[in-house]
């Protein structure tokens, strides 16, 4: 680990910011606007970078820094890299009011915070911080209402987040990674995608919400202007048709409501005729309801539960035939022993059997 020297930041240069012979060294930082210090094993900045007034692009990644420098005197700097060193605060930025690209991953900071002068900051970078056990990235609501209108790229992966809900001021997000975190309820994205409006580019993977059951076509729905999700793009033609099919679900759900609201239909099963009901050993073998399709009529069936323990288990031509109906077995049985001989013995069960339940031959057989 070492200190930063004028000599490091005369070799930290570009080919095309070379050193002229009439120069000195102070002359010649003052006149550089890139500056690359990136994996340099620096662990303190001294006055020598204050030197660099002029600088614009400073690259100290992949160091062993514990502070972020100051900086007061790079007032033109816009792009400022810092990522992989041991900072765990974030401070020292309020003179760079021009900054538009923040990069502060890899480090120990457990709160964004000073970021109240950096109203033009577009991009903020901090992912996979080295957070205590138990711990989760919070953020100040002052700094992010400060960049609330700026800021279109944020990264927050990888920061045991449960929640984005502190995210919603930021109306002006474009771009969101919040990969390899905690989050699980689609109800709450529900509520931030239609603040976020220019939102074309989400990153989800690794969370919780991941394995629940359609969510990328529910998230689609939801993020309308969404053109990746995930990594992958978001066809026009897929939003399309999944925007078409919710809508359809929804219209189908309030005719069921408005149908159910007006009393037309309460749910239960009216019987067959009310002056005769059809019962065999105390067990209404039939129900009918007219006017309904019959896959929807056995689908009310199968969730009416005034059947007997154990509920219907057959339904065949209208007619309902419990197993826990003892007598109709019986009968049969008794049926099936008499019954004459012929070419389709079924035919015949059915019939004898018609004519023992309905013995009033004006109720026609269902």
């Amino acid at each position: 680990m070492g200190r930063l020297t004028i000599d490091l930041i005369t070799r930290g240069t570009s080919g095309y910011a070379k050193k002229k012979r009439d120069e000195t060294p102070q002359q010649y930082v003052r006149r550089l606007t890139h500056l690359y210090l990136e994996n340099r094993n620096i662990s303190e900045v001294g006055e020598e970078l204050m030197l660099c007034r002029n600088l614009v692009v400073l690259y100290l990644y992949d160091n062993c820094l514990t502070d972020v420098p100051c900086l007061n005197h790079n007032c033109n700097l816009t792009h400022l890299y810092l990522q992989n060193n041991l900072i765990s605060k974030i401070e020292n930025l309020s003179a760079l009011t021009k900054l538009s690209k923040l990069y502060l991953g890899g480090n120990c900071i457990t709160v964004v915070e000073g970021l109240e002068k950096l109203q033009q900051l577009q991009e903020l970078h901090v992912e996979n911080q080295q957070l205590p056990a138990g711990e989760q990235l919070l953020f100040d609501p002052r700094s992010l209402n400060a960049v609330s209108k700026s800021l279109e790229v944020l990264n927050v992966s990888g920061n045991k987040l449960e929640s984005l809900r502190d995210l919603e001021v930021l109306q002006g997000l474009t771009q969101l990674y919040a990969s390899d975190n905690l989050l699980n309820d689609i109800k709450e994205l529900s509520q931030l995608l239609p603040f976020w409006t220019k939102l074309w580019r989400l990153e989800l993977v690794g969370n919780p919400l991941c394995h629940k059951s359609k969510y990328k076509d529910k998230i689609i729905i939801m993020g309308k202007n969404l053109g990746m999700l995930d990594g992958k793009e978001v066809t026009d033609t897929a939003k399309q048709f999944l925007c078409n099919w919710h809508a359809t679900r929804e219209t189908q759900k309030k005719k069921r409501e408005e149908f159910t609201r007006q009393g037309s239909f309460t749910g239960d099963l009216p019987p067959v005729n009310q002056h005769y009901p059809l019962k065999h050993s105390g067990t209404r073998l039939g129900y009918l309801m007219p006017g309904l399709p019959r896959k929807e009529f056995d689908e009310i069936l199968s969730r009416n539960h005034g059947f007997g323990e154990g509920g219907p288990s057959k339904i065949q031509s209208g007619v309902f035939r419990s197993k826990q109906a003892t007598g109709y077995r019986e009968y049969r049985k008794t049926t099936l022993s008499s019954a004459p001989l012929r070419r389709n013995p079924l035919t015949s069960i059915s019939i004898e059997m018609t004519r023992s339940l309905h013995p009033m031959h004006n109720i026609a057989p269902f």
